[in-house]
């Protein structure tokens, strides 16, 4: 089954995350629907206008909004916490992935803009992270979502 299509966001020093999601979907035959969603030449621009123009017309092609939580990511606020503001404002379903392995929030690494929205936490992972872009849909609540040890279980962690 497809998977809905999806918005990466990530600080640049998570790029490599990033690259080695691009491998899962060619090497783990994952279903990632998210290649023709990123920026590619854009990021070599100097003009943040264009560049946010750019990632606006990506979201608002993306259904769910995955960002990739690392060690800068919630002190990174010209893009990425710009991304998820704009994915929160169109209502993407909103996917916290740690980097640090965590399965549920992380205060310490978590942008505000994402906590306490009705998202869902999981960690970096192939299996966990395209099973949250298939079944997840937001709560519209203030809560912090995350799966049950036996959702894991069952994907064979």
């Amino acid at each position: 089954m497809s998977l809905p299509r999806t918005f990466v966001g990530f600080s640049s020093t998570d790029i490599n995350y990033w690259r080695l999601m691009q491998a899962w979907k060619a090497n783990k035959h994952i279903d990632f629907n998210f290649a023709n969603c990123q920026l590619q030449a854009e990021l070599n621009s100097e003009n943040e206008a264009y560049i946010k123009r750019k990632c606006r017309e990506r979201i608002n092609l993306a259904g769910k909004y995955v960002l990739l939580i690392g060690n800068d990511t919630k002190s990174r606020h010209k893009y990425v916490r710009w991304e998820a503001e704009v994915a929160v404002e169109k209502g993407c379903t909103i996917i916290g992935v740690n980097l640090d392995g965590s399965r549920s929030m992380v205060k310490d690494t978590c942008p505000p803009i994402i906590r306490d929205i009705g998202a869902i936490f999981v960690p970096f992972s192939p299996a966990i992270v395209a099973y949250a872009i298939q079944n997840y849909q937001m709560h519209n609540d203030n809560a912090n979502y995350h799966y049950k040890d036996s959702v894991y279980s069952s994907l064979g962690y």
